[in-house]
């Protein structure tokens, strides 16, 4: 397809243009929203041409109230089936599902299968999320949300939205009440304290592969609380680094990463994690969140081992969290901090089964 490449929010706005005037002139007055929301690289802004081979195209959702989607729901997709035209910006405006459960972008012939999904939206926020943010979030519901799919809804583009309801929950999804965000911040850390001395011990007994795994590990560990320092919803692993690389100020930290993951021996591997270790604490205390907390490494006890015993930060973060019932929780954090399968994290009744079994005692 020689077609320059338009990225997918953009080519969201032209299917828009061109099924706003259908509406208009079909169901004059129609109260409706639509965005560009939900699962895709696009709506993360991080698609490019390879991301049209599948399930990108002309995408579009269009909200409805519940009474205007029962009575015009099927008028709409129809009159969008027959009068949407073939193409947009180029591309074909037909989805075509294939076998393996995917879509393709393919020209067709007479009706279109165009890619508007049409949905009310409590309905469509609360299938995606497994809550409906328009009647209020719990504690609960923000520890049983994957990071993941914070960002899928918060992202994105509103093209339009007559009743208001998108920017509402969007607004509410913007990032984590600040209780919550101290909580998650703190289990974060607690991640980075149970594993940085096993970069050395690994090392100490010939076990580069295993010190290596591991300081992989603490990397991907201190990319995501970054992130989360920077309030930006951490996205799955694919995107994880794109995401890293768009913050502000993380040359150095960047640097003492990838050095950490490419060194072939422990004591350089602990080194760059020394500097990194060090960069994001000071980055921690740059936040005002807790009293200052001394940002350099030391012994991990009697071992020679550098460590920045990174539950300080924990320590210092539940500290400072008003909400007594959160503060009594485990250092376990939300479901992507205790939990790393994707059929589990993509699936909203077994994140949110999980996070009630593991916080059903505690509160």
């Amino acid at each position: 397809m020689s077609v320059d490449f338009i990225a997918g929010v953009d080519l969201s706005r032209r299917l828009y243009d061109a099924v706003r005037p259908l509406l208009v002139r079909h169901f004059p007055g129609l109260v409706h929203s639509a965005a560009l929301i939900g699962a895709g690289s696009d709506v993360l802004g991080f698609d490019t041409q390879r991301s049209t081979d599948h399930d990108w195209g002309p995408r579009l959702h269009l909200f409805l109230t519940a009474d205007n989607l029962a009575r015009h729901g099927g008028r709409i997709n129809d009159l969008l089936s027959e009068r949407l035209p073939d193409t947009i910006a180029g591309y074909p405006a037909s989805l075509v599902p294939t076998e393996h459960g995917t879509r393709h972008l393919r020209p067709t012939t007479g009706r279109v299968q165009h890619g508007v999904v049409i949905a009310e939206p409590a309905t469509w926020l609360t299938g995606h999320l497994g809550f409906n943010p328009l009647t209020g979030i719990t504690t609960q519901d923000w520890l049983a949300t994957p990071t993941q799919t914070l960002a899928e809804v918060t992202t994105g583009v509103v093209h339009h939205d007559g009743p208001g309801d998108l920017h509402a929950a969007r607004q509410a999804l913007a990032w984590y009440p600040d209780d919550v965000w101290r909580y998650v911040l703190a289990c974060q850390w607690q991640r980075v304290s149970q594993e940085e001395p096993f970069v050395g011990r690994c090392g100490e007994v010939g076990d580069e592969l295993g010190s290596a795994v591991v300081a992989a590990r603490l990397v991907r560990d201190l990319m995501r609380l970054r992130l989360l320092i920077d309030r930006t919803y951490p996205p799955y692993s694919k995107w994880l680094g794109t995401a890293f690389a768009r913050l502000p100020d993380t040359d150095r930290l960047a640097t003492a990463l990838a050095a950490a993951l490419g060194a072939d021996n422990w004591q350089d591997r602990e080194q760059h994690l020394v500097t990194a270790y060090e960069t994001v604490a000071t980055r921690h205390n740059d936040l005002g969140l807790t009293a200052p907390v001394d940002p350099h490494v030391r012994p991990f006890h009697d071992r020679p081992f550098r460590v920045l015993h990174a539950e300080r930060f924990t320590q210092a973060l539940i500290g400072s969290i008003s909400d007594h019932v959160l503060r009594a929780l485990p250092p376990t954090g939300a479901i992507d901090q205790f939990v790393d399968n994707t059929d589990a994290l993509g699936h909203r009744t077994r994140s949110r089964a999980l996070t009630a079994a593991l916080y059903r005692h505690e509160q």
